[in-house]
């Protein structure tokens, strides 16, 4: 008989998704998920909520983040699992991430706003007070401006980075991400590595450098990575023994991905969960 999906990438209003930690809580309950992981952008103020939310659910939290970082010019997202949410190096530098996303944002809005009929206080009013500011609130901004039908349409048009409105942010490499969050306690685990498009074909030698770091996992079933891409990542696992995790990337109405649509297998989240020290499952 099929497990209950185990799906370890969400996002609630803290970043990008349209839904409130406790929201979403409900919402992987609706979904009959076993296990739900909260890993919104360089952040881990959905936590305290979530973790009042799934209590007397049945639902199991799984606590994380989902840390920015830049291999050359490709943007790698590293998934971070079970970390001391106050371990003083991950804290600064998740903050200086927030920071720079920011103003990133504020430059991008800048410079969108000289041809379109849109401003820095519509992008704040698609945002829930202290959220982690990015592009997905300019293209929800974009959208309530009747500038882009949705936020896939926006992200493909006016905040395409072939557009002249892209904007780099800073961020650290892969291999620093990882080594703060193993110091933390945390597992990493590198987000969708196989997509199309410009953000994507990570070497061979890049991918050892991250392994060699420590990087524990990656995510193989995401609608996002090629099929080509995900034979690929399960050949890389294999040879170096790695976490291989599957999940939605679930971000509530802001994308139509769907929770539990993706799923991770009991024995690898056991794996996480055994190489973990700074912080614990939260059981419902």
């Amino acid at each position: 008989m099929p497990h209950r999906p185990i799906d370890l990438h969400t996002h609630s209003s803290v970043s990008d998704g349209t839904e409130t930690p406790a929201e979403l809580v409900a919402a992987a309950v609706s979904a009959d998920l076993a296990v739900v992981a909260l890993t919104d952008h360089d952040s881990t103020a959905g936590w305290a909520e979530a973790t009042r939310a799934v209590a007397g659910t049945g639902l199991t939290l799984v606590p994380g983040m989902e840390m920015s970082t830049r291999l050359g010019m490709n943007s790698v997202h590293m998934l971070a699992y079970l970390f001391d949410p106050e371990d003083a190096a991950l804290v600064a530098e998740t903050a200086r991430l927030r920071d720079s996303r920011l103003h990133r944002a504020e430059r991008i809005v800048e410079r969108i706003a000289a041809d379109y009929d849109v401003s820095w206080a519509d992008v704040l009013a698609q945002s829930t007070p202290g959220a982690t500011l990015g592009r997905p609130h300019i293209a929800d901004a974009l959208v309530a401006a009747g500038l882009a039908p949705d936020r896939s349409a926006a992200f493909a048009g006016i905040l395409h980075w072939r557009s002249g409105y892209y904007e780099p942010h800073e961020a650290p490499s892969p291999i620093d991400a990882i080594r703060l969050i193993r110091a933390a306690g945390g597992v990493p685990v590198i987000a969708h590595p196989a997509t199309r498009g410009r953000d994507t074909n990570i070497s061979a030698r890049s991918f050892e450098q991250l392994v060699e770091a420590g990087l524990l996992g990656v995510e193989v079933r995401h609608r996002e990575n090629t099929e080509a891409g995900a034979e690929r990542l399960l050949e890389l696992a294999a040879r170096h023994d790695l976490i291989t995790t599957g999940s939605s990337d679930y971000h509530g109405t802001g994308k139509p991905n769907r929770l539990g649509e993706n799923s991770t297998d009991p024995e690898q989240l056991a794996r996480i969960v055994d190489a973990a020290t700074g912080w614990r499952p939260v059981e419902g």
